[in-house]
């Protein structure tokens, strides 16, 4: 049984560890508890009564008669409005849910700039998840990326992306467990096609996953890791740190530069030139804790045509 689930408690508890459909059973209702801010009594009956798929599940739960065949109706106690994995920010302009554009939003829109974003997002982890989720949403509403790498999305995060990031086409390396995510702004990159590359021999669900798109040029063969490009500034050299993140309780103290953006110049036309890189995430959010364990890292590239 995965340690984060052991101390799961309910109806669920009596199910025999040795059953591999119990174990998902049980991985499903404590996503399901997670986003939705329920007991495992509720996601059990919820995802029972949806053929144990997340997301009609959670339609049902939060907007009854949205799915063909979802059990219609809400419990009895109705969650509070910001319950569930709101993905996006209603107190300030979002450019993930809305049409509306401010002045940084008009500069990157005209074509002189290009950034994207890579973000172990640590889905995982369920506790506190409504909140690192809105936090992580804030920064992509609040920095607008083209393009989005996110890492450890577990299938509720990626249901809610879906819903309120449409100005965005999400590919996917998986779609149970944990897995990647690649977020592509519609008017600014145009998907052409995806390519998943498997691990034979990794343990932990890992694989590559690759996206064409027609915006960045084509495939040369220098790569640079940006960070080093960029001179290896300080202020962003590591993206894992237990001595300033303490969402694990890890008491010793790591450092490491585990995330890292790569860089390869296009081979004719226009050319885009990595100009600055930045840590997302460093704020601790309401509930006490960081976004993820991981922090976020912000590149932003001049486009030359």
């Amino acid at each position: 049984m995965d340690p984060k689930l052991s101390g799961e408690t309910g109806p669920e508890a009596g199910l025999d560890d040795g059953d591999p459909a119990a174990k998902k059973q049980l991985l499903l209702c404590a996503e399901f508890s997670a986003v939705a801010s329920c007991d495992a009594a509720v996601a059990r009956r919820y995802l029972a009564e949806n053929a144990w798929e997340t997301e009609r599940a959670l339609n049902a739960y939060f907007e009854p008669g949205a799915e063909e065949g979802a059990v219609p109706r809400r419990p009895e106690t109705p969650p509070a409005p910001a319950s569930c994995v709101d993905l996006t920010n209603e107190e300030t302009t979002d450019p993930i849910s809305s049409k509306r554009s401010t002045p940084g939003n008009l500069q990157q829109e005209d074509g002189s700039m290009f950034s994207l974003i890579t973000w172990n997002i640590d889905g995982l982890d369920i506790n506190n998840l409504r909140e690192r989720a809105q936090g992580v949403c804030s920064s992509l509403a609040l920095y607008n990326p083209d393009v989005v790498f996110l890492q450890e999305v577990i299938p509720p995060y990626y249901s809610f992306l879906k819903k309120r990031a449409s100005s965005y086409e999400i590919i996917t390396g998986h779609d149970e467990g944990y897995f990647t995510a690649i977020m592509l702004k519609k008017s600014r990159v145009k998907f052409k096609s995806q390519e998943i590359i498997p691990f034979p021999n990794t343990a932990m669900m890992r694989n590559l996953l690759c996206v064409h798109v027609t915006k960045c040029g084509g495939l040369p063969s220098n790569i640079a890791d940006v960070w080093e490009l960029l001179g290896k500034p300080k202020h962003c050299q590591y993206t894992w740190d237990t001595q300033m993140n303490s969402n694990l309780g890890i008491r010793a103290t790591c450092k490491h530069r585990f995330d890292r953006i790569f860089f390869r110049a296009a081979a004719q036309g226009g050319h885009i030139i990595p100009q600055s890189l930045d840590l997302l995430g460093l704020e601790k959010l309401d509930c006490g804790r960081f976004p993820s364990d991981h922090w976020g890292l912000l590149c932003t590239l001049d486009v030359i045509l």
